[in-house]
């Protein structure tokens, strides 16, 4: 695998944890959204990745020679949570059902915050290996000086 295969794969990584970290921090800032203009309670995300095999360029199709192993991620779709609303009673919010009870998103924002770190943690690996991948090439132009 050449440098610039490195840095695409990795740049697809960031691009699609950022994506996830978007999803994530959109959960958590409507945690207690009780009316969309969908009508009904905010519907988590979840977003849904695919590897797919790195593009093959002009030279690789000519020469036929590409690495079949190597993959890059790439976000495909933001899904909404299929689960059913969480229902608390408090028949003073003025969004309250009959019985009393007002639908919230099914948020748990203890999942979502440990989902958050993990989808950091995974961005600043692809940032260390996009880094390496640099400092390879750096290191590979200064002997040939």
């Amino acid at each position: 695998m050449d440098f610039l295969t490195g840095m695409r794969l990795s740049s697809s990584g960031m691009t699609a944890q950022r994506v996830r970290m978007n999803s994530i921090s959109s959960n958590i800032a409507n945690v207690n959204t009780t009316r969309t203009p969908e009508g009904g309670p905010y519907r988590r995300k979840d977003v849904l990745f695919e590897a797919i095999p790195e593009a093959r360029n002009f030279g690789e199709v000519l020469t036929d020679q590409i690495d079949r192993n190597t993959y890059r991620v790439q976000v495909t779709d933001v899904l909404p949570d299929t689960k059913g609303p969480r229902l608390v009673y408090d028949p003073d919010h003025p969004d309250a059902n009959k019985e009393g009870y007002v639908a919230y998103p099914n948020i748990n924002v203890t999942e979502e915050m440990t989902n958050m770190i993990q989808a950091t943690r995974a961005y600043e690996a692809n940032v260390s290996a996009m880094t390496a991948t640099k400092d390879m090439a750096m290191s590979a132009i200064d002997i040939a000086r």
